[in-house]
C-alpha cells in the first residue's frame, strides 16, 4: 500500500490493523453498512470521529420519510422528491430510494428502532415541507435520530463489530494499481498529538456526514468539517453538486454573532400547523406557495430571508402557541427543552428563527451501489452525491437515503469479495487532468486560527444570498488564506480539520460561481431565474495534482422529471 500523492502533511502510520471493510462514520449510513457487511461475514471495522452516537444522525428531529401510510405509494413519494430536486434528481436513484425505502425502514425496526404509534399500534405519520402525504415516521416525538442511533449502536455492540472511536480519518491508502487499500487515521487523545495509524482494507466506505462547519452558523455538530469530501478529492474521486447547500429555514436564532452548532426547530413543527410570522404577527408565506409554510425548504428559507431584508430584521418567528402545553411537551419535548434553555417558552411566545446551514445535497459522486470513481472506495449518507436530492433535499429523505444506499453498498462489497472490482463501476467524467499517479505531495497545513476566517468568508459570500460579486470576493479571500501556507502549521487535529475546511470551501465557492442561475437551494441574486437551457446539468469537480480545481458540467441523468399530479392530503 502507498500514501503517496496528494495527502495531508502527517507522519507515516506507526501501527496498522487489517480488515475486509473499513467504514468511516457512525451515523445511520455508516452503522447500517457496517451491520450488513458484518452479517455477510466480512471483517468490518468502524472508525468514527467522536463516540459512536455523536454524529449528525442523533440530531435529526423530524423523522424518516417512506410510503408506509394507507393511500400513499412510492410513486407519490418519487413525485414529491423530483419536484423538490428542481430538475437535477437522478430519477433512477430516486426510484430506488422510494421503492426500497419502506422495506429498509421495516428492517430498521427489526434491528430495534421504535417509532411512535397510535392506539392501534400503527406507525404515526406526519407531514413536512414538500410532502403531499403524511409519510414521516418519528420517534420520541421529535427525537427520531436519537432513537435510530440508539438502536444501531446497540446492534453494533451486540454483534461485537470492531470500532475505533475518537479517530479523525486523514487519507486514502492505495495499492500499486491505484485501488483502495485502506485509510490513515489519528486517534485523538491517545499517544502523540500527531500520531497516525492505518486500517488496511480493500474496501472503504465513507459515511462521514456533512460539512456544515464551513459556515459560521449551522445545525451540524462540531465534527462536521467535510473530512470525507476532502479525503475523496485528494484521492482523485469526483465531487458533484457541492454548491447545493440546504439552509434550514427555522433554526433557533441566538443572536447575529452566534457561531457553531445552533438548535434546530424541526420542520415537523410547521407540519403540525405552526405559522411563520414577522414581528407584527403577520403570516408572510401565504400566497407565496400553495403549501405556505410547508413549501420546500429552499422556498421557505428564501422567503424568510427576503422578509428579513425588507423589514431590516435579524430574524422572523415561528408561532406554535395554539398547540398548547400538552402538545409541546409530548410531540416536541426536545425542541421545547432547547428553547426553554435559551429563555424562550414556545407555549407562550413565538420562537425567533433564522436560516442556517443544514445539509449538503452534493458530495462524492456515486452510482446506485454507492461506488465512487476510485475502485474500492464507496460513499453513502450526506457525504455522498447519489443523485437522490438534486438541487434541494426533500425533508426527511436523508435518513432513508442513508439506510437504502448503505444496504446496497454492503451487498455490492459482499458480491465482489470486498475488493470493489466490478465491470460496471461508475465512469469518470472526462477532465483536463488525467493523473494516474496523482503525485501532488503533502498538503501544507493551515493555522487552526484560519477556521473562523473561513467560516465568516463563507457565511458572508456563499451563504443563503449569493452573487458573482460575493462569490468572487469569497474566492479571493480563500485564496489569500491558501497562499499563507508558507506559515504551515504542525500536524494535529485542529490543523487537519482547518485544511479540510479550506479545500471544501474552495470547491463550494467555485461551483457556486460557475452555476450562473438560481435553482433549488442555490440562490444567485444576480441570476434570479432558473435556466434549464444552460444549466440542466451537474458540476463535477476533481482536484488536480497541482491542487487546482478542474470543473466539468455533465448533463442531468433525467430531465424533465416525470411528475404526475398528486392530490394534497389534508
Amino acid at each position: 500500500m502507498t500514501s503517496t500523492g496528494i495527502r495531508l502533511d502527517a507522519p507515516a502510520p506507526g501501527w496498522a490493523i487489517d480488515a475486509d471493510v473499513v467504514v468511516v462514520g457512525s451515523g445511520v449510513a455508516g452503522l447500517t453498512a457496517a451491520l450488513r457487511c458484518t452479517a455477510a461475514g466480512l471483517a468490518t471495522v468502524v472508525v468514527t470521529k467522536a463516540r459512536l452516537d455523536d454524529g449528525s444522525t442523533r440530531w435529526a428531529q423530524g423523522g424518516i420519510a417512506a410510503a408506509l401510510g394507507e393511500g400513499d405509494t412510492p410513486e407519490q413519494h418519487l413525485d414529491d422528491t423530483l419536484v423538490a430536486g428542481a430538475g437535477l434528481c437522478d430519477e433512477n436513484a430516486v426510484r430506488l430510494l422510494v421503492t426500497e425505502g419502506p422495506g429498509a425502514v421495516r428492517r430498521l425496526i427489526d434491528t430495534g428502532a421504535h417509532f411512535d404509534t397510535d392506539d392501534s399500534g400503527t406507525i404515526s405519520l406526519t407531514r413536512e415541507g414538500g410532502h403531499h402525504r403524511r409519510r414521516i415516521a418519528h420517534a420520541g416525538g421529535d427525537a427520531t435520530g436519537a432513537e435510530i442511533s440508539r438502536a444501531l449502536v446497540e446492534a453494533v455492540r451486540t454483534q461485537a463489530v470492531r470500532t475505533i472511536e475518537n479517530a479523525l480519518v486523514l487519507d486514502l491508502l492505495k495499492d500499486a494499481e491505484g485501488r483502495t487499500a485502506g485509510i490513515t487515521l489519528h486517534v485523538m487523545g491517545e499517544g502523540q498529538h500527531d500520531g497516525v495509524g492505518a486500517v488496511r482494507a480493500p474496501a472503504v466506505v465513507l459515511a462521514t456526514g456533512g460539512m456544515g462547519q464551513v459556515f459560521s452558523a449551522t445545525t451540524n455538530p462540531s465534527v462536521s468539517t467535510g473530512d470525507g469530501v476532502a479525503l475523496a478529492l485528494r484521492a482523485g474521486a469526483e465531487i458533484s453538486d457541492l454548491e447545493f447547500v440546504q439552509f434550514h429555514p427555522t433554526v433557533l436564532f441566538l443572536g447575529a454573532d452566534s457561531e457553531g452548532q445552533q438548535p434546530l426547530v424541526s420542520e415537523a413543527v410547521r407540519g403540525e400547523g405552526a405559522h411563520l410570522v414577522d414581528a407584527y404577527g403577520t403570516r408572510f408565506m401565504l400566497g407565496q406557495h400553495q403549501l405556505a409554510e410547508l413549501a420546500p425548504r429552499d422556498i421557505v428559507a428564501k422567503a424568510i430571508t427576503r422578509q428579513m431584508q425588507a423589514q431590516g430584521a435579524e430574524n422572523m418567528y415561528l408561532d406554535g402557541r395554539h398547540f398548547g402545553a400538552d402538545m409541546w411537551e409530548h410531540r416536541f419535548p426536545t425542541i421545547l427543552a432547547a428553547c426553554r434553555s435559551h429563555g424562550i417558552d414556545p407555549v407562550t411566545e413565538p420562537i425567533p428563527v433564522a436560516p442556517a446551514a443544514h445539509y449538503a445535497s452534493g458530495g462524492i459522486r456515486t452510482d446506485l451501489r454507492g461506488r465512487t470513481t476510485v475502485p474500492g472506495l464507496y460513499a453513502c449518507g450526506e457525504v455522498a452525491c447519489t443523485g437522490v436530492h438534486g438541487a434541494n433535499r426533500l425533508a426527511s429523505n436523508s435518513l432513508l437515503e442513508g439506510l437504502v444506499f448503505a444496504e446496497n453498498i454492503a451487498a455490492d462489497i459482499a458480491a465482489n469479495g470486498a475488493d470493489g472490482s466490478a465491470p460496471d463501476a461508475p465512469t469518470p467524467v472526462p477532465h483536463t487532468a488525467v493523473d494516474a499517479e496523482r503525485d501532488g505531495g503533502p498538503v501544507p497545513l493551515l493555522d487552526p486560527a484560519a477556521r473562523i476566517q473561513i467560516q465568516r468568508i463563507m457565511t458572508n459570500g456563499a451563504g443563503v444570498l449569493r452573487s458573482a460579486e460575493s462569490l468572487a470576493g469569497a474566492a479571493e479571500r480563500l485564496e489569500a488564506i491558501r497562499a499563507d501556507e508558507r506559515k504551515a502549521a504542525v500536524p494535529g487535529v485542529e490543523a487537519w480539520e482547518t485544511t479540510n475546511l479550506l479545500l471544501v470551501a474552495r470547491v463550494l465557492v467555485a461551483a457556486a460561481a460557475a452555476r450562473e442561475e438560481t435553482r433549488g437551494c442555490h440562490w444567485r441574486e444576480d441570476r434570479p431565474d432558473r435556466d434549464d437551457a444552460a444549466w440542466r446539468r451537474h458540476l463535477v469537480v476533481r482536484l488536480t495534482p497541482g491542487r487546482t480545481l478542474d470543473i466539468r458540467p455533465t448533463p442531468s441523468a433525467t430531465f424533465p422529471p416525470t411528475v404526475t399530479a398528486t392530490p394534497l392530503e389534508p
